[in-house]
């Protein structure tokens, strides 16, 4: 639809954004874009991110005719210059508008926490497609699925896209009979207000562990548990696990503006009387991953999901992630028997994948990629092989997530036995000094270290060195294809594509 200068000032006033509209002429915008390059006449361009004034210039010369801004700038002369308080709140409420709202015909589960936030989402992607075909949305760090087709169904370049990015695919999924969706929230959602003005159905917090600390994100803990928390003040209904830490805080937020009774705990804490629904472990092997839900309140009662489950994935903390997404399924009307055959049989892209390798035990790839993650995923690996090693090779990327460092040094230092420190996406940083700050964080004589700076070469060197009872995890990278170097993404064949490769040279 055109964006209309009236209506762009009434919905900038509603939300309290708008300054002033310089203009000498009224104009109706007939496309929006933050990216220059993509901009044509009678475009709307939003002044965000790492904004440069040249930027207006190639916009301008390209056939913009408005832009949006915290500033005036002489490049845009000529132009309909609306000045706002925020320009990134100010493209998320417009986005919205130019897509026509296409939030409002979607019932929307959105998913946040430090782990499981990936898993829980093709959890609840699964059991909600079963029940309605070709109608279930979903939008996750690994796969983004806007329709039916294959052509409807690409890899994500964000956990949460950009506003614009957002509205956008949530239009197209509409187009294309979408009814619902779900959703991964990062805490970047909330601190680039990516999602702001946007009210979810449901919304699931799962935990919180320290994370995206560091320059360019999170200044501490609190800003990150803040931002995490606005997911449980703008949704309807809100799903917690009650084992979080902070949940105290967590509940609290949910209770500001949710009614009590549309808030749902769950527990794997068979003891813990003040939850609706409890998890029962009953067995939890690398072939086996069983648990029983139990409804143990009148309004969860209603769910009627209660019952045995059996997930083909491995790794107890899936049975709280599986969790959240049945009682997530069962408010768009899920029962046990919808609900019971997905999680059977579901493959999640880069979650717990594993290959044999005889005579050099068994690799396994997963996305872990911070403490909490590696941390369970190492002690769950560390219990069904306790008569082997558990060989990791890790690396952390560049210009994010600075904190994850020090905490993949103290996962390394508590469950593994060798490490491999190599490259993981460095961006513009030096991998050789991020290896070493991992290594500060490494307590002396916990774990055997060798840093090989190809991530190719410490794969290699990991599969060839271990025995037929060690178990190899490959962690960080899960399916990504790429490798983030120096602003350019280099094709990378998967750690899974050099598992394999190092396999088929063993054989």
């Amino acid at each position: 639809m055109d964006l209309e200068i009236a209506t762009v000032k009434a919905i900038l006033t509603e939300h309290d954004l708008l300054k002033e509209i310089k203009s000498t002429k009224t104009v109706a915008n007939t496309g929006i874009s933050y990216d220059s390059r993509t901009v044509k006449p009678g475009y709307m361009f939003f002044c965000k991110g790492n904004f440069k004034p040249e930027y207006l210039s190639v916009a301008r010369q390209n056939g913009a005719t408005t832009y949006v801004s915290e500033n005036e700038y002489p490049e845009g002369t000529g132009m309909t210059a609306i000045i706002v308080t925020n320009v990134t709140r100010a493209m998320a409420v417009l986005s919205a508008t130019y897509y026509n709202f296409p939030q409002n015909d979607l019932f929307i589960i959105g998913i946040t926490g430090t782990k499981g936030k990936t898993s829980s989402a093709y959890f609840a992607h699964s059991i909600l497609n079963q029940k309605y075909p070709n109608q279930v949305a979903l939008f996750s760090t690994i796969d983004r699925i806007v329709g039916p087709k294959p052509e409807d169904q690409f890899k994500s370049d964000l956990t949460t896209p950009e506003s614009m990015n957002l509205f956008h695919d949530m239009r197209v999924a509409v187009d294309n009979g979408m009814k619902y969706l779900v959703m991964e929230v990062s805490s970047q959602a909330y601190l680039r207000d990516r999602v702001y003005g946007l009210k979810f159905d449901c919304g699931i917090f799962l935990n919180i562990t320290p994370d995206h600390i560091g320059r360019n994100e999170h200044k501490d803990f609190e800003d990150y548990l803040h931002c995490k928390l606005q997911l449980m003040v703008n949704s309807k209904r809100c799903i917690i696990d009650a084992d979080t830490a902070r949940f105290d805080d967590v509940f609290g937020a949910a209770k500001a503006t949710t009614d009590p009774g549309q808030i749902y705990l769950f527990s794997a804490d068979v003891e813990n009387g003040g939850v609706d629904f409890l998890i029962q472990d009953e067995e939890d092997d690398l072939t086996s991953n069983r648990f029983t839900l139990i409804e143990s309140s009148s309004k969860a009662e209603a769910f009627h999901v209660a019952g045995d489950y059996d997930l083909n994935v491995a790794g107890d903390y899936n049975q709280s992630n599986a969790t959240a997404a049945i009682i997530a399924a069962a408010l768009a009307d899920v029962t046990y028997q919808d609900a019971v055959l997905p999680l059977k049989s579901i493959v999640i892209p880069g979650r717990m994948e594993h290959l044999d390798v005889p005579g050099h035990g068994v690799v396994f790839v997963d996305y872990a990629h911070n403490y909490a993650s590696l941390h369970a995923l190492l002690k769950f690996l560390k219990h069904q092989y306790h008569d082997g090693k558990v060989i990791v090779v890790v690396g952390s990327p560049g210009d994010k997530g600075i904190s994850r460092r020090a905490g993949f040094g103290q996962a390394l230092s508590e469950q593994a036995d060798i490490a491999y420190l190599t490259t993981d996406d460095p961006a513009f940083e030096d991998p050789e000094q991020i290896i070493q700050q991992i290594m500060d964080n490494i307590k002396p004589g916990t774990v055997e270290v060798r840093q090989v700076l190809d991530r190719h070469d410490a794969i290699e060197q990991a599969i060839i060195n271990s025995s037929e009872k060690d178990v190899v995890v490959l962690a960080g990278k899960g399916e990504d294809p790429y490798q983030k170097v120096g602003g350019v993404d280099t094709p990378w064949p998967t750690d899974m594509g050099v598992a394999e490769e190092v396999k088929r040279g063993l054989s």
